[in-house]
């Protein structure tokens, strides 16, 4: 597993702290907005601590996974970010997704772009990928303009097999991501 720093953020694998905020985060209907469907569904401490267990296996298993983003100033938890297969949209596939989710309160400060940059540098640098992708709601503009500040292009819209949800497909590959940097 890895650690990341930037200049405000510690972005490091899951642990048994982060299960309460990120209850929290994934209860918060406003946070949820844009996430699969729109609905929130069970959320309790029980299914949080699955997923703190199941992204700590995604690292040992794939060598890539997801991130608490940690404020460095503060030891707050902000939210998360991480490199996923997207299962939900196999047309894609085979493909890696970056993502992030993040608390309400940590909202408007930057931290999405300031802690996806670092991952996706070690996407490519590390894990060796051609390709990254991201996927959103169409309607979700903040994402979006973090998906361009990342160098992410509109690739296609999707309807998501599961739920019948439209999303957006954009991407970056390693040349792209490259040529961007100098």
């Amino acid at each position: 597993m890895v650690t990341l720093t930037t200049d405000r953020l510690l972005l490091r694998p899951p642990a048994e702290d982060d299960v309460e905020p990120l209850l929290g985060m994934n209860s918060d209907p406003e946070v949820m907005r844009y996430i699969g469907d729109g609905s929130i569904g069970p959320v309790d401490r029980a299914s949080t601590v699955a997923i703190v267990t199941r992204a700590r296996q995604a690292w040992a298993e794939q060598g890539f996974g997801m991130l608490s983003v940690i404020t460095r100033d503060g030891g707050e938890y902000a939210g998360w970010v991480t490199l996923a297969v997207p299962r939900f949209l196999p047309q894609i596939l085979p493909s890696v997704e970056i993502g992030w989710r993040f608390r309400r309160a940590s909202w408007g400060r930057g931290y999405a772009t300031e802690a996806a940059a670092p991952l996706l540098a070690f996407a490519f640098a590390e894990v060796g990928l051609d390709r990254v992708v991201s996927i959103r709601h169409p309607d979700n503009d903040r994402s979006g303009r973090v998906m361009e500040k990342l160098g992410l292009h509109f690739v296609e819209e999707a309807v998501v097999p599961g739920h019948g949800t439209r999303v957006v497909v954009n991407a970056v590959t390693r040349e792209e991501y490259a040529a961007a940097r100098g």
